[in-house]
């Protein structure tokens, strides 16, 4: 009976060391699966730590992306900025200028009387007032003959205006293209605004060439029709002296043909 006790022992034994060494291996196998050293020397694997980490890494990244992002945006505006600052290049004041001094010019030329208001008053009062009774035959000839020449004056004097103005006219249109090809191609809101500037500039300037016409010509109107005025008053003193007895018409004798 011990014989045959033994070899049943030995099986027993044998199926126990076999279950035995899954649970004793079992430790062994998992515990490589941890990332970071122990204290004891061994490299342990925390996969929660190691998430925590890959995402603070993402957010920092995408913190400086959008720094970068900004920098880019404050870099652009500042280039902006500096386009919108940058000054015209063209510059039309001196054309114009030179168009206003030369109608002005020919307004200070104006012949006999000029455009201003003192010595308009004395012309009038010296010229164009009620003529004297007391005046000689010559000195009426002599008004009358200044006054004349003082509405042919002015008469020359639009004239030349006009002339003056429609000389500036090639030049304005010259202007006004540069003017405008400038403020299409302005790379800024400063550029863009003086071009708009010298364009109203250059409107003003013929605005006043405009006035300098019409006031030439709204002269010359005004010495033709005083002078036709006083020559009408003149007249009517001339007859009254014809027909004054006495004092008018005094005949005398006429010696014709050499007689």
């Amino acid at each position: 009976m011990t014989r045959t006790r033994m070899p049943r022992v030995a099986s027993t034994a044998a199926l126990a060391l076999a279950l035995a060494a899954p649970l004793a291996l079992a430790p062994i196998l998992t515990t490589p699966a941890h990332a970071f050293f122990g204290g004891f020397g061994r490299i342990v694997y925390d996969p929660t730590n190691h998430a925590e980490n890959l995402l603070t890494a993402a957010r920092t990244l995408e913190q400086i992306n959008n720094q970068i992002a900004s920098l880019q945006n404050e870099a652009q505006m500042l280039i902006n900025q500096a386009r919108d600052l940058a000054s015209l290049p063209h510059s039309s004041l001196q054309q114009l200028q030179q168009n206003v001094s030369r109608t002005q010019q020919l307004l200070d030329e104006a012949r006999n009387i000029a455009f201003e208001v003192q010595e308009v008053d004395q012309a009038f009062e010296r010229e164009y007032g009620t003529p004297d009774l007391s005046m000689s035959e010559q000195q009426l000839l002599t008004d009358a003959r200044t006054r004349w020449q003082n509405s042919v004056g002015g008469l020359q004097d639009a004239m030349r205006v006009q002339a003056g103005v429609t000389g500036n006219i090639d030049a304005n249109r010259a202007e006004m293209a540069d003017l405008v090809n400038e403020s299409q191609n302005a790379v800024g809101a400063l550029q863009a605004t003086q071009a708009g500037n010298q364009l109203l500039a250059l409107q003003s300037q013929q605005i006043s060439d405009l006035i300098a016409v019409v006031s030439a010509n709204g002269r010359a109107e005004a010495l033709t029709e005083a002078e036709r005025a006083t020559a009408a008053e003149q007249g009517r003193i001339q007859r009254e002296r014809f027909l004054t007895p006495g004092a008018g018409y005094q005949p005398g004798n006429a010696r014709m043909f050499n007689d």
